[in-house]
């Protein structure tokens, strides 16, 4: 542990987003024990995926946000207010020109522009889509912490990294599954569910030396990964965890990991 405090925001930026990659290559290679999954555990999954995003917002990105305004002498909403809205027009436009399908949905329902790329690619990109803003959350969190700033830590910075790894879990699996249960061969099945990860350090290491470089963005930076993260919860999390008539499921997952989450970032942060 004293090894990992002792290194440079971007070394400790790589390293968090490497285990957030690392545990959704756990969660696709279940696929090697696994052919289908049950939808009500996958919902369950979602939802859980869901509480953890929307209590890591807040916590670990909005309040530090809130609270560096009041510290820079600026309105204490505005930064808040802005970046997050930043944040959700952000991924809206990316979800606006980026082809992808969402999980368990017919090729019909692929969301973009019409392309020939087939099923697999497209679920990629669906979840490629959902790990953008959890990297620059984390590489974002852990340039919070070296610049010091009032309600950020590097505890809380790693708490955010592990709550963002324990959503991962479900989201690789959610990936190599489906694959798997379409005819895909396990290894193919595997390789597609992690690679949904692999954006995870490029934007980590992003986030965190954007705002360690560039100060004054860093409250707005804080609030836009929020704004990121809460646009896939509502857009995407949420209604596919419904879409099978599984909403009690799906909720008490989503209350289960905002709690985790919410104990995670008050007790280490």
């Amino acid at each position: 542990m004293q090894w990992f405090v002792s290194q440079n925001v971007m070394v400790q930026a790589l390293l968090a987003t490497l285990f957030t990659y690392g545990v959704t290559a756990l969660g696709a290679g279940t696929v090697f024990f696994f052919k289908t999954i049950n939808r009500k555990v996958l919902d369950g999954m979602l939802g859980f995926a869901g509480g953890v995003m929307i209590a890591a917002s807040f916590w670990s990105l909005l309040e530090p946000a809130i609270a560096m305004a009041e510290d820079m002498a600026l309105p204490s909403w505005l930064p808040a207010v802005a970046g997050f809205l930043m944040g959700g027009f952000f991924l809206r436009i990316i979800d606006r020109i980026l082809p992808h399908l969402h999980i368990e949905y017919p090729m019909k329902d692929a969301e973009g522009p019409k392309t020939n790329w087939g099923r697999s690619v497209l679920l990629v990109l669906a979840i490629t889509i959902h790990n953008i803003p959890e990297g620059l959350a984390v590489g974002v969190g852990f340039g919070a912490a070296a610049a010091g700033i009032p309600g950020a830590d590097l505890a809380g910075a790693i708490a955010l990294a592990l709550g963002i790894g324990l959503q991962n879990f479900p989201e690789g699996a959610a990936v190599s599954i489906p694959l798997r249960r379409d005819g895909m061969s396990r290894r193919r099945a595997f390789w597609y569910g992690q690679l949904s990860g692999l954006v995870e350090p490029f934007a980590g290491v992003l986030g965190a030396a954007l705002v360690f470089f560039i100060r004054p963005i860093l409250p707005y930076a804080l609030a836009f990964a929020a704004g990121a993260m809460i646009f896939v919860v509502a857009e995407e999390v949420i209604p596919e965890s419904h879409a099978e008539g599984n909403e009690h499921i799906a909720t008490m997952g989503l209350m289960l990991g905002f709690a985790l989450m919410m104990a995670l970032d008050v007790g280490l942060g």
